[in-house]
């Protein structure tokens, strides 16, 4: 029974749809550490989604890199709904080693980061202190 819900967490990505500005999105949640690895990493690009909502058991520091993304993001750091930070267009690293990705870290802890496409955070006027709604 373990073994098989390990496989199917591996596989299978929930959903939910987060709202900024009245504007809502669907997203894939990362909420267990073989999703936190992996990401978004290896894919052409976004499909069908907006993002990805990374979901932590706790509030405290979260670093990112952008390893083997294919595509540049927008990663926003949020605490209790609201953003703490945002790191915006970062660019892919396509020749980096593991070692050499550049860490990207938020100025104050979080529980929940959110990764969009790269330009969106500032198409929708985003910045530190919005609400971001998780809407299940």
């Amino acid at each position: 029974m373990a073994v098989g819900l390990k496989f199917y967490q591996s596989f299978y990505w929930p959903t939910v749809q987060v709202k900024i500005h009245e504007k809502f999105f669907t997203v894939q949640v990362a909420d267990n550490l073989k999703h936190w690895e992996k990401g978004l990493g290896g894919r052409e690009d976004l499909g069908k989604y907006d993002g990805m909502l990374f979901v932590f058991p706790e509030i405290k520091q979260h670093v990112f890199v952008m390893r083997d993304m294919k595509f540049p993001l927008d990663i926003i750091w949020l605490k209790n709904g609201v953003v703490v930070d945002i790191a915006a267009n970062l660019p892919i690293e396509p020749t980096s080693s593991e070692s050499d990705l550049i860490p990207y870290f938020s100025r104050d802890s979080s529980d929940k980061v959110l990764e969009l496409g790269a330009g969106k955070a500032a198409s929708l006027g985003l910045k530190i202190g919005d609400r971001v709604e998780v809407v299940r």
